[in-house]
């Protein structure tokens, strides 16, 4: 299985991770031809060797036209009255490449053209990039544009991008995708990641470190405050992060087979650097996300109310609900009420839990689950068609079993006692597995 592992020790930002994938093997002219399907103007990419501690590493400016410097938004690690200058060395390479010359009503020549939602959905869809990339990217943007509508109290498709708007921005993260499609890795893995302190200036004026929008994006996340006196997140580089990597840890086995570096803009104490690894994994098919673990403790409520809380927090999208027995002080009989979701109904449940139970709280934690893949079959037998649900490994099922409503809908139908239905189904698909195995694995004269 083939990895990618973000060592966000100084946290990340979207011409960091440009530079980071470049030195992990993205041809830059790949990623100036994709982008040029964007029909965006006003831009251009600037992508040379440069050094943070005496590391190496692959820099990326986007610089925009009629501008004499790399002028790079807050999002990316500058606010708008920082500029970066940056000059020819004998010991680096710089390579300049025009964007072309292809208009859009959205695409101006002006950095500070703010875009919304639609416009950004607009561009993308109007491009001839693969629409896996288009995906990714929309991805991104939309948990940017989430994030600036809660932090702002207006809908989605209110909010008007200052920073994340403007074309370099759109660069970023569009060029982000374009490299995740390129490098195509099996599985996405990240530290934790270093969001920095202090203040940082953006289009709304001054802003505490990490910016409210990184915060909202990376809910759920594990972060890390301090290690710098900077922005060291920005809301890009936490989008490309959320919606991309698919396990955070910090420890994690595999076999590295390239260290890549992207170098920002800042020369600090900490090194102003974005590490990845391409690596090997054996392979084993797993699903893996993180996820959010919602409990609460009841010990003074009416057990018949369990059932409808459990049925209602199912038909609101929760993962899983189950409950658990405990004895609480003074020798009470008690049950834990467990919630499995993603993130994004955190609120919502525990708005739920607090509600339809007695409790007075709930506590929330970000587990990881690693699963089975799974998949349906619909299988005749004697008794009539079964749904069975199997469990696979490396694409090969290693446990199934035919699914209840389906059994009991025969069991109501023939008039046959339930335990006698599964008895007849489950012996009827071993002998029908038995069979395909047989016929896989058979030799061939």
């Amino acid at each position: 299985m083939k990895i990618l592992y973000y060592d966000c020790f100084a946290g990340i930002s979207g011409d960091m991770h440009l530079g980071a994938m470049i030195d992990a093997g993205v041809d830059p002219e790949h990623l100036i031809s994709e982008l040029k399907k964007l029909k965006l103007t006003g831009y251009k990419l600037n992508i040379y060797r440069e050094k943070r501690k005496s590391i190496e590493g692959t820099k990326v400016d986007v610089n925009l036209e009629k501008e004499t410097h790399s002028h790079h938004h807050n999002n990316d690690h500058h606010s708008h009255d920082d500029h970066h200058h940056h000059h020819a060395h004998d010991d680096h390479h710089h390579h300049e490449h025009d964007d072309g010359h292809s208009h859009t009503p959205h695409s101006g020549h002006h950095h500070h053209e703010h875009r919304n939602f639609s416009d950004i959905k607009q561009i993308l869809a109007n491009s001839e990039l693969p629409v896996k990339t288009k995906d990714r990217a929309l991805k991104m943007f939309r948990l940017i544009a989430e994030a600036e509508a809660k932090i702002h109290g207006v809908s989605v498709d209110e909010i008007h991008f200052h920073e994340v708007g403007a074309v370099d921005s759109i660069v970023d993260i569009t060029g982000a995708a374009i490299c995740l499609e390129y490098l195509k890795p099996d599985r996405i893995l990240c530290s934790t990641i270093e969001l920095g302190s202090g203040m940082v200036r953006c289009a709304h004026g001054l802003m505490p470190v990490p910016a409210p929008a990184t915060s909202e994006i990376l809910k759920g996340i594990p972060v890390k405050t301090g290690g710098t006196p900077h922005e060291a997140t920005t809301p890009s580089g936490a989008a490309i992060l959320a919606a991309n990597v698919h396990e955070f840890t910090d420890t994690v086995t595999f076999r590295p087979t390239k260290t890549a570096y992207g170098i920002g803009h800042r020369d600090m104490e900490l090194p102003n650097i974005l590490r990845v690894y391409l690596g090997e994994m054996d392979e084993i098919s797993l699903s893996s996300e993180n996820v959010v673990l919602i409990e609460c403790n009841i010990d003074d409520m009416n057990p018949e109310y369990y059932s409808h809380i459990m049925d209602r927090l199912f038909s609101e999208g929760a993962l899983d609900v189950y409950i658990t027995p405990i004895i609480m002080k003074k020798s009470r009989p008690a049950a834990i009420l467990s919630v499995i979701t993603d993130h994004k109904n955190m609120q919502n449940f525990s708005k739920i839990m607090l509600e339809e139970t007695t409790t007075l709280g709930v506590r929330a934690q970000t587990v990881s689950r690693r699963m089975l893949d799974r998949e349906f079959e619909t299988i005749k037998t004697s008794l009539g068609s079964v749904t069975v649900k199997k469990a696979l490994m490396n694409g090969i099922s290693i446990k199934w079993k035919p699914e209840f409503e389906d059994c009991k809908r025969i069991a109501d139908e023939q008039g046959l006692l339930l335990h006698e239905v599964y008895k007849i189904v489950e012996a009827e698909i071993t002998t029908l597995n038995n069979k395909t195995y047989e016929s896989r694995h058979s030799d061939t004269i």
